[in-house]
């Protein structure tokens, strides 16, 4: 058809050019840098700001100055219930238990290294007797260093009723279990915090889809209707 449009054409270019020269040096064209983020743009006055932006950034602010405030103080309350708990554990675990002698039965295995950082730290479990609180005699299970002989005698922690367990919470083992649950705490806010501003985004993005479409439908009417 003599009148209609040419489709457009590409800019000429070395891509395009259907006799390129060898020795010229190809130059193409660089590419679109991304968008910079702007800085406090919820707060910035523009035409594409809407009311959920600004919605969103105070929400976002809000949880920002009160995460750390709520985080802290969790992190006190929790700390302090943990340290209480865990104080009147130890005592009464050391009213309840009783330090007691006990008598190898037969030799302990020997370490593979003798005399080494491991060695000392290493335990083997071997049969031991004592008199339990009661007044009888007990054997049982314990966990002593590498190389005793039979008859040497460890100390072992038992129960009232005479069974083998644990020594009392130590200091170390109190304080370091208080920090464990106070860190926990401030984390479970900090997750909180995020977890509300994702909720409000997602709550605030479906309205402002909701209102696009609705602002669609008014307007599509009238750009495909013909004049």
């Amino acid at each position: 058809m003599s009148g209609a449009t040419p489709p457009a054409q590409p800019p000429p270019g070395p891509e395009h050019d259907p006799d390129p020269d060898p020795d010229e040096p190809v130059r193409r064209l660089p590419l679109p840098r991304p968008p910079r983020p702007v800085p406090l743009w919820r707060w910035r006055r523009n035409p594409l700001r809407r009311r959920t932006d600004r919605l969103l950034g105070w929400i976002g602010l809000s949880l920002l100055l009160l995460v750390p405030v709520l985080g802290l103080a969790a992190t006190f309350a929790v700390g302090d219930a943990a340290h209480r708990h865990y104080r009147a554990t130890a005592e009464h675990q050391t009213r309840a238990r009783s330090l007691l002698a006990a008598v190898l039965v037969h030799d302990a295995p020997n370490h593979p290294e003798p005399g080494s950082d491991e060695a000392r730290k290493a335990r083997y479990p071997v049969t031991v007797r004592f008199t339990a609180p009661d007044g009888r005699d007990r054997t049982a299970k314990a966990d002593v260093l590498p190389g005793l002989t039979a008859g040497s005698t460890v100390t072992v922690w038992t129960d009232r009723h005479g069974a083998l367990t644990e020594p009392p919470l130590t200091i170390e083992q109190i304080r370091s279990r208080t920090m464990g649950w106070a860190l926990l705490a401030f984390m479970a806010v900090a997750l909180a915090g995020f977890a509300v501003h994702g909720a409000a985004a997602l709550i605030l993005h479906r309205r402002n889809l909701a209102a696009w479409d609705g602002d669609w439908a008014r307007t599509a009417p009238r750009w495909t209707t013909s004049p």
